[in-house]
């Protein structure tokens, strides 16, 4: 499924389409209360970690996924992640799989339960804070501190897939950037129990980049966060191409790309994934990692919810 997020959604200010699609946000919330009323909650015999968003992509949930894998796994445990089993997420899937075993099914019970089969005992949720079908243990909520929540409004008329509000089920906050502590005061209005984390990526293999021109190109969420971290990180981009989340990337968009051109071209990991042989030739990804402020309290936290 290729989404590109309209640029409306991350207005300061009403738009005119935010007005129009305003009567769609309605029906899609009633929806959502309807799903939520006639879901019946099961609670499973281990530990379940959900890392989860409100705002729609580009939040950074499944490398803080894979991080709480590795915390996890340190302490002696064996856990395993859970993933709806739709293809477009192909890519997200490569990526877990290369730290984790991850059990794929539409509908997650069901592979929570075949994770509980194979002698797993936590298992972590790449999303899902808003299944209500399944209890949670602890529920983490991941926010980018250049969107936040953008213009605050519902699909489609906003990015928010519930209100803000919801984030008072959240035993934890996750902002990916720079300090907000305006942000902060608006989480403890709603949720003063939760407990904020702020981390930022940092670029493993910069010095491949350093003071060198790219030409920058990504089909995620915000394509335009990882054009800033090259920027931020003296990596001098001399052009970008931004597409659709999860995109397929044909022939055409390479030879759009490459042009006439004989400069590195970069993305990030999550694209590389999806491109086949003959295009990975053409360009190198960014290896990044997921650096956590206060980890020990971070570490200490997951430790007691498993």
């Amino acid at each position: 499924m290729n989404f590109k997020k309209p640029e409306f959604w991350d207005y300061s200010e009403l738009s005119f389409w935010s007005i129009i699609l305003y009567p769609l946000s309605l029906l899609f919330l009633f929806a959502s209360l309807v799903i939520k009323l006639l879901k019946i909650q099961k609670k499973f015999p281990i530990p379940i970690i959900c890392v989860g968003n409100i705002y729609v992509g580009g939040t950074g949930k499944t490398p803080l996924a894979s991080e709480i894998f590795k915390i996890i796994k340190s302490s002696g445990k064996n856990p395993g992640f859970v993933k709806k089993g739709y293809d477009y997420l192909y890519d997200e899937i490569q990526m877990l799989e290369k730290i984790g075993k991850t059990y794929l099914n539409k509908n997650r019970k069901e592979a929570i339960s075949s994770l509980i089969s194979l002698k797993h005992d936590v298992a972590i949720l790449d999303d899902g804070f808003q299944d209500f079908s399944i209890k949670k243990d602890f529920s983490i909520i991941c926010f980018n501190s250049k969107q936040l929540i953008g213009n605050g409004f519902l699909i489609p008329s906003g990015p928010l897939r519930e209100s803000f509000k919801s984030i008072k089920r959240a035993d934890c906050i996750f902002i990916n950037g720079d300090k907000n502590t305006r942000f902060e005061n608006k989480i403890n209005e709603i949720n003063k129990n939760a407990k904020i984390f702020y981390s930022k990526y940092k670029i493993k293999n910069v010095e491949n980049f350093k003071n060198k021109e790219v030409i920058a190109f990504a089909g995620i969420g915000n394509p335009s966060n990882f054009f800033d971290l090259l920027i931020e990180n003296n990596i001098n981009v001399k052009r970008t191409y931004s597409f659709p989340d999860h995109h397929n990337f044909s022939q055409k968009d390479f030879d759009k790309i490459i042009g006439d051109n004989h400069i590195k071209i970069v993305t990030t990991e999550k694209d590389y994934c999806r491109m086949n042989d003959k295009q990975k030739l053409s360009c190198d990804f960014i290896e990044v990692e997921l650096e956590i402020e206060n980890k020990n309290e971070f570490i200490s936290l997951i430790k007691n919810k498993i």
